[in-house]
């Protein structure tokens, strides 16, 4: 068994979690633990709040005491916002508090685009322009060239939560160009679980989302391979244990674009 923890502020999209561990292999555990959340509003000062460092290590006690191998911080904006340089110092401080590797979403964005081997990217963001503006700024600190941003403006995650699959599916096009290779989707108040295939069929690219990234960040970080093709391209390919062999072949999607699957996929650590 092998069980990876999320710190997820408040009760936005949490059940994305469990319909994921449902589609992975039923060896996989994903545990959420819940920290407050005291205000939801997308503004820059409440989202810092919310990654407050007492904040994160009361969460990760919890996730220690339920034998996690590694541990995410589901938050986007309570990551990025301090920059990349943040993000990671942000990271390495839950993973001293609970003695496993630790990452956050945002940092999963970046590993996840690097997976997929994709140029350029589409930022389809449920944000004010403000924030929106603040992960494309966070992308190209990792050297991702973002073609796009779309910001539809929510003013908290309540907001976003309440989203129906249509509504997800016109933010994802207002922010697609021709030129993006990939579509990315941060908020984990944003449920896209469910849809993420018909998304993916739909834009006739890969599509990136932020509890999805969570995931597949946690179990990058417990060295575990994992694939369920319900959970897009990201998992759409088996994975192999780390071993030196040569690169896997490219894989191809829609409209006869090779994404290749390689890069340290499974190293520990925040470095790819």
């Amino acid at each position: 068994m092998t069980t990876v923890g999320f710190l997820y502020p408040g009760h936005f999209a949490e059940d994305d979690f469990p319909r994921m561990e449902i589609l992975l292999d039923s060896t996989i555990r994903l545990v959420v633990h819940h920290t407050e959340s005291p205000d939801d509003a997308y503004r820059e000062d409440a989202l810092r709040e919310l990654g407050a460092p007492g904040r994160l290590a009361a969460g990760a006690e919890e996730l220690q005491r339920a034998g996690v191998e590694s541990v995410v911080w589901a938050c986007d904006a309570g990551s990025f916002l301090h920059g990349l340089q943040g993000a990671h110092d942000q990271a390495a401080a839950v993973a001293r508090s609970v003695g496993v590797p630790a990452s956050s979403t945002s940092v999963g964005f970046v590993h996840a685009v690097r997976k997929l081997g994709a140029a350029r990217v589409a930022v389809a963001a449920t944000y004010p322009e403000d924030i929106a503006a603040r992960f494309t700024a966070f992308l190209g600190e990792a050297g991702i060239e973002v073609v796009a941003t779309h910001a539809a403006g929510a003013a908290t995650a309540a907001e976003a939560a309440a989203w129906g699959p249509d509504r997800v599916r016109e933010l994802a096009v207002a922010a697609d160009r021709p030129d993006a290779d990939v579509v990315l989707l941060p908020d984990t108040a944003l449920h896209t679980v469910a849809h993420l295939a018909e998304l993916e069929e739909f834009l006739g690219k890969p599509v990136l989302t932020a509890n999805q990234v969570a995931v597949r960040e946690a179990l990058r970080l417990a060295d575990r391979p994992a694939w369920a093709p319900r959970l897009g391209t990201l998992f759409a390919a088996r994975e192999s244990p780390p071993a030196p062999a040569s690169p896997k072949a490219p894989a191809s999607w829609g409209s006869g674009r090779k994404y290749a699957h390689g890069g340290n996929a499974h190293g520990r650590g925040l470095g790819e």
